[in-house]
């Protein structure tokens, strides 16, 4: 698998993207809410690292400027979505903080990896909601009960870190 993020672009990221997709995961778990102060955190990662990239030679500023694009992009489209009743609207303005990250040729793979993590987690989250354990361990959680919603924030933040973490292992052009 060859992804279209150079292995320096995504080990720039990483490291800054991780910390926030953790508190975003665990944000969507706990309260089923992303805040705000995460999207931008995301966003700004982007803009700042991205930015130190073009400076380093790392990624051209037109690459840096046409992902900005994605994000313009992903957030009317995730506009769309929320209010037709398909998606948070914290899911759908963290997706458009991620779509920077993702290099344009990397986009039906990622969908892939998105679905791939959608389904584990959803999967995961459901069987650890039943063990008693785990819900005496996580009481204050939101999550467990909202029958059919789920944290997509988890997800979302899944596949963001698998994606970037697959390409700082070299799979990338």
């Amino acid at each position: 698998m060859t992804l279209a993020i150079s292995q320096m672009e995504a080990l720039w990221f990483l490291p800054f993207v991780v910390p926030i997709c953790i508190w975003v995961a665990w944000s969507d778990l706990r309260e089923m809410r992303i805040p705000n102060v995460s999207v931008l955190s995301l966003a700004g990662v982007f803009l700042v690292v991205g930015l130190a990239q073009v400076a380093m030679d790392v990624m051209a500023f037109s690459t840096w400027y046409m992902r900005l694009a994605q994000l313009v992009i992903v957030l009317i489209a995730g506009f769309i979505i929320t209010s037709i009743g398909l998606a948070g609207a914290g899911d759908s303005k963290f997706a458009a903080a991620m779509a920077p990250f993702v290099a344009p040729g990397d986009y039906l793979l990622f969908l892939t990896l998105f679905a791939a993590v959608l389904i584990g987690s959803w999967i995961t989250h459901r069987g650890a909601g039943m063990v008693p354990a785990v819900r005496r361990a996580t009481p204050d959680w939101v999550s467990w009960d909202r029958g059919k919603l789920f944290p997509m924030g988890v997800a979302l933040a899944g596949a963001l870190v698998v994606y970037l973490a697959l390409g700082a292992m070299g799979s990338g052009a």
